[in-house]
């Protein structure tokens, strides 16, 4: 049996909290964004792009930016609202959703960049 790993992910440490699989990996690079929007859009998913300020990243809805892109289907375009929501709001989380029309869920949700901590 393998054995499992305790992450000290604390609340009272801000910079040890994580929000999902992803962010217990080292940070993606540009390339690795890329390829997670290319397969959010491959699956059909529509790209949303949210923030908040990492004090608030576990206690509220995060703020949408701009309306989900319905039916939007080139990887520079999503990538390019991220990063203008990240240049907006550079203090704060941003994340990628990828909601399932058939489903009626998120198929996926990942910070891509992280704000700062306290």
């Amino acid at each position: 049996m393998s054995q499992v790993h305790d992450y000290k992910s604390r609340l009272s440490d801000p910079a040890s909290r994580k929000f999902e699989t992803f962010s217990y990996l080292p940070p993606l690079s540009k390339e690795k964004i890329r390829e997670q929007v290319e397969y959010l859009l491959k699956k059909g998913w529509n790209p949303a792009i949210e923030h908040t300020e990492p004090e608030n990243a576990f206690d509220h809805y995060w703020y949408m930016w701009k309306l989900p892109m319905f039916g939007e289907t080139d990887v520079d375009k999503v990538l390019a609202e991220a990063e203008a929501c990240h240049k907006a709001n550079p203090d704060n989380h941003v994340r990628l959703v990828g909601y399932d029309n058939f489903k009626q869920s998120q198929g996926t949700a990942l910070v891509i960049y992280r704000g700062k901590t306290v």
